[in-house]
């Protein structure tokens, strides 16, 4: 079966347009924007706020995005994770829509594409911006691929949290800010919980395809029990930002606007605890959409009570 399914990739015809869409996964592109906009609104509502290093931030963090993604579907396929069993999306590399060597070099071309970008970043901010653009961009093509595939190794959950959460938010700061502020690392873990979430809901759906893969993910290492209690907690700690905010006094009442959230992540939420395989396929969009519209109420909530 994977013989002939690998055949399939190789004789992959000429992709179109809205192929290369589906391979950048625009619905998990939210992962990549909701750190930029936090970290922007608190620059701003900080009194340093800067358009031109937010949207390098922006287009970078979208690069390595879709670097992530187009390495994860090339080494899935490679590795046996993403096969015909698969539950999930359809999957570019897998299903023959694009050649596997296509892939990859769209991969690094993301990739390449996000560094250039960072050298504006580093000029303007340094040499701190430098280590977390090259070590995200590491670990973006590690999470599937290398000789150490953090996926693989069940390292994926924390690489989601520090790199699309602390790293990209606090650099969005950083890069805006000219330094580094205790209310932007704490701002940048409901980015990362949620984002950690949005994974954890995509572990769970695959826990048995990745474990016949040798894919060993926390999931498949630690039951469906803890990938359910880890989704929770990921919710809990997201939500408890805004309150934390206001509770120490780094924002006024408006930044709870992004408890405003919370019914939104109800649904997804039921899901996770009852279902499973594909039925989880829908709990991955509105886990994202949780993301995005925590982080633009946030956003505001930041602005208005500063």
């Amino acid at each position: 079966m994977s013989e002939a399914i690998a055949g399939r990739g190789a004789a992959a015809a000429r992709p179109t347009l809205s192929t290369w869409v589906m391979a950048f996964r625009p619905k998990t592109l939210s992962a990549a924007v909701a750190p930029v906009l936090v970290g922007t609104a608190l620059a701003y509502a900080h009194g340093r706020g800067r358009v031109l290093p937010a949207l390098a931030a922006l287009v970078g963090a979208l690069l390595i995005q879709i670097g992530t993604n187009l390495t994860n579907d090339y080494y899935d396929f490679k590795k046996g994770a993403d096969t015909a069993e698969r539950v999930g999306p359809t999957r570019v590399t897998q299903s023959g829509l694009i050649a596997p060597d296509a892939v990859l070099r769209a991969a690094v071309l993301a990739f390449v594409l996000a560094m250039s970008v960072g050298v504006y970043l580093v000029a303007i901010a340094g040499w701190p911006i430098l280590v977390a653009g090259l070590l995200s961009v590491l670990c973006g093509y590690a999470y599937t691929g290398g000789p150490y595939p953090l996926g693989y190794h069940g390292l994926g959950d924390l690489f989601v949290f520090v790199f699309f959460g602390l790293v990209a938010v606090g650099g969005t700061y950083f890069v805006e800010a000219g330094a580094l502020a205790a209310p932007a690392l704490v701002a940048a873990v409901p980015i990362g919980a949620l984002g950690t979430a949005i994974l954890a809901v995509n572990n769970l759906r695959d826990v048995s395809t990745d474990a016949k893969a040798g894919k060993r993910t926390l999931v498949v290492r630690l039951g469906v029990p803890a990938g359910r209690a880890e989704y929770v907690a990921m919710l809990v700690l997201a939500f408890a930002a805004p309150l934390v905010f206001w509770l120490v006094g780094w924002s006024r009442a408006p930044v709870l606007l992004g408890l405003l959230a919370l019914p939104a992540a109800i649904p997804p939420l039921r899901r996770v605890l009852r279902a499973s395989g594909t039925a989880l396929n829908p709990a991955l969009g509105e886990t994202a959409r949780v993301q995005l519209v925590f982080a633009v109420l946030f956003s505001v909530g930041l602005l208005l009570g500063r």
